[in-house]
């Protein structure tokens, strides 16, 4: 058996080891993989969950990662900014997503989340101003 340079579970905070895997997670990280699921969940709802555009919803989750902490308060707001950050990025490759299931047949546009900055996020059609769905669960409306 080989020498150990120092006894297990002895890294410093951070290195070495997984929050995930001892039962603890820091609240940040939750939210943010929470928000992850809730978004690949609508992504998955409208068939458009293609490796590209899981990619996108890695990077603005970078992105609100470093957001957060600059403004921890904020964390309460990622599952909406997440969803705001695909659709914005999906509309500059791809084009208007999810689009607006309430006016079919009618000029097409996309729904909007609501509130764009705040708690419990939904998307909503902005020429109605139906709810649609709670963001993540659009499987249950389209």
């Amino acid at each position: 058996m080989a020498p150990m340079d120092s006894a297990p579970g002895s890294d410093p905070p951070g290195e070495g080891r997984d929050p995930a895997a001892s039962g603890r997670q820091d609240p940040l990280e939750r939210a943010l993989h929470a928000a992850r699921a809730l978004i690949l969940a609508d992504l998955e709802a409208s068939d458009v969950a293609r490796a590209d555009i899981v990619s996108m919803v890695e990077e603005s989750v970078t992105h609100r990662r470093w957001w957060v902490g600059q403004w921890p308060e904020g964390v309460a707001f990622v599952d909406g900014l997440v969803a705001q950050d695909v659709q914005d990025a999906l509309l500059e490759r791809y084009g208007r997503w999810p689009v607006c299931p309430v006016c079919v047949g009618s000029d097409l546009h996309a729904l909007q989340v609501e509130p764009e900055l705040g708690e419990d996020p939904h998307w909503i059609c902005g020429k109605t101003s139906t709810v649609v769905a709670r963001v993540g669960r659009l499987g249950t409306r389209l």
